[in-house]
Formats: structure tokens, sequence, C-alpha cells
């Protein structure tokens, strides 16, 4: 069965980076947990770390989290869903909000459960996912502040999340004045402003975020070392934190060009052919994972020598060339993978999960 591993050593390594990074600008931080899927295995090893905050948007991976560590503080991270607010109040500290109705309904919730739910208001910052509009930011929060049970506890935006529009100074001290103005309009202090996640870290290393930007919520960067912004591995992180292994289930020496008439395959895919590899054979090894657990384009062979022929549901051809590895049935293949590869990995069934 192939596996994705964990290296526990290199995630510590990562965190105690972003950490000192984090401290060096009197900035707090929460790592960004959904990549983990609710797995109890690797949330365990990331809970250890002594992360004080965490952040998921699915309410079920927060259940998990709280039943490993519950006085670690849980943050939901999109806007909540009506019909999960009695879930929501139980498993979440705080949460991302947008609309009035869904805090007022929070509230109400927050009073039968004697809990006070803090809440952090999205600011649209032009990206064009959630957020309030800032002409309409101030009606709102003085609606919101007088709900029971509601602690406003900070603003935030996302940025490069669904439009790509990217994080900048300007856009920065845009989001710290609005904390600004709503302290002295409202005489209350707002502790976060959430400007930050993986793809605004290249400017905090570059002494470009604002003094008033206090809070960032970290996950890909966390979890892959990685600039996210020039795509490239940052000095002094680690990037091999997860690491995939399958099985060589076949192995042979195969015609490199298909025999019969072709047609699309599986994946609705139709195969071009080289005319210079008609009678040329080639050693095949099929792995024993396919497109339901991942895509060829998000593997990245350690093995730099071994290219992919295709792939099926359940199975992937790697073309060996001679074999000169001398790789053999039941031997491993090991590959790293991108973010949305390892979501895909730790959202399949089929791949087993370890800590190394």
């Amino acid at each position: 069965m192939a596996y994705l591993e964990l290296n526990s050593e290199k995630l510590t390594h990562n965190y105690h980076f972003l950490n000192d990074l984090f401290k060096k600008n009197d900035i707090q931080w929460g790592i960004v947990t959904k990549l983990l899927c609710g797995n109890k295995i690797f949330l365990k090893e990331l809970l250890a770390l002594g992360a004080k905050e965490v952040l998921d948007s699915r309410i079920s991976n927060l259940k998990t989290i709280k039943s490993i560590k519950p006085d670690v503080e849980t943050v939901y991270i999109k806007p909540p869903a009506r019909r999960v607010i009695k879930s929501l109040v139980r498993y979440a500290d705080a949460s991302f909000n947008t609309e009035y109705e869904t805090i007022r309904l929070i509230s109400e919730e927050a009073v039968k459960q004697d809990k006070m739910h803090k809440v952090i208001i999205m600011i649209e910052m032009g990206d064009l996912r959630e957020g309030v509009m800032g002409d309409d930011l101030m009606d709102f929060y003085e609606e919101i502040f007088r709900l029971p049970n509601i602690e406003i506890s900070g603003i935030g935006t996302n940025l490069n999340c669904l439009s790509g529009v990217m994080p900048s100074h300007d856009k920065l001290i845009q989001l710290s004045l609005y904390e600004q103005l709503i302290e002295a309009k409202f005489n209350k202090k707002i502790n976060w402003v959430s400007g930050g996640s993986s793809i605004t870290i290249p400017l905090l290393r570059k002494k470009m975020v604002p003094k008033g930007i206090n809070h960032f919520r970290v996950g890909e960067t966390f979890f892959l070392g990685n600039d996210i912004v020039n795509h490239k591995p940052i000095k002094g992180m680690k990037s091999d934190v997860f690491k995939l292994y399958a099985e060589i289930i076949e192995l042979s020496e195969k015609p490199k060009v298909p025999i019969g008439e072709l047609g699309q395959n599986v994946a609705g895919e139709s195969l071009e052919i080289n005319e210079a590899d008609y009678g040329k054979t080639s050693c095949r090894a099929i792995l024993d994972l396919g497109l339901l657990d991942i895509s060829t384009e998000q593997l990245f062979p350690t093995d730099k020598t071994l290219e992919f022929s295709g792939a099926s549901s359940d199975m992937i051809v790697v073309d060996l060339g001679r074999n000169r590895r001398k790789y053999k049935v039941g031997d491993l293949l090991s590959f790293k993978s991108d973010y949305l590869g390892i979501l895909n990995l730790m959202n399949s069934n089929y791949i087993d999960k370890k800590v190394v």
C-alpha cells in the first residue's frame, strides 16, 4: 500500500524557523491545519510542537484537535454555514465572519452554551472572496458589538486566494487603518489585525509589512518550507516534510508505443505518439496508486531519471528506461508533491499515513 510519510524533525525545524521570524517582528501567528484533513496521527505531531492557536476550515477537524489538546485555541477560517453553528460554538473558540445574521445566530448559541465566542471580521480588499466591503464596515461593526457573548477580537483579510490579488505594503496599510478608525470611533480595542498568510511572508522578510499587522495564519509555508510568491524553497526551511512512497507492483520490458487502434483513455486523454519510439522498448513499472489519489502533475520523483507514462484510477505507470538502478517488484519509489497534491493524498482513504 502506498503511504505518505511526515518527518517530525523537519516539521519541528520549520515551526521554530517561523516562530523565531514572527517573534522578531512582534507578530502572533497560528497554524492552518486543513492540509492534514483531521488526521489524528499527524495532528498529534503538530500539536506537540506547542502551537497555541490552530486554524481550520472544517469543524470536524477542530473537533479532533480539541479531543487531542482541549486548551489550544481553535479558529474556524471561513464564514460559517448556519446549519453548523451549534458545533461551531462548541469546537471553535473563534471564527471568521462577514454576515450579521450569521453572527446573531452564533450569539444566540453562545448564550445557550454559556460561552464567549470570538469573531474576526473579514474585510474585502480586492481578491473578491469573503469580506465586508470597506464602506459598510463601520455600520457592520456597530451592529455586531452590541450582541451578547460575542467578542470582536480582530479584523482580517484574505488575498491571493481566489483572484490572485497579491498582498502589498499599501493594502496592509489600508487594513491597519481600518483598525485605527474602529478604535477611534467606538473606543474598542481590536487585538488582531490578521493580514498575513504564507503569501505575505516574503514581504515580512523584506521588512515591508507595516507595524499595524500583528497576526499571521500560515499553512503552506509551514508544511512545505516554500516561498509561494517566487515559487522556490525558503533558505533555512525544510521542503521535504512530506514524502510519498509507492510500491512497484509490476515491472516488465514493454513496447514504448501502444498496439492497436487508439481512443481516449479513462482520463479523457488522447495519447500522442512519438514516431521515433516505434520498435523501441523500455522498462515500465506500475505503482500502487492512481488518479483517485493524486495527479501525476502533482508528483515529483526523487529519482530524476523516472518519467511518467500515464495513469488510470488505481495505477500509475512509470518509464524506467533501461532500469539502470535495478529496481524490482516490491521496491518503493519516493516522491515529493505540492500543496494541493498532499491535500489530495491526505484526503485519500487509500493512502496510509506514517510518521518518521
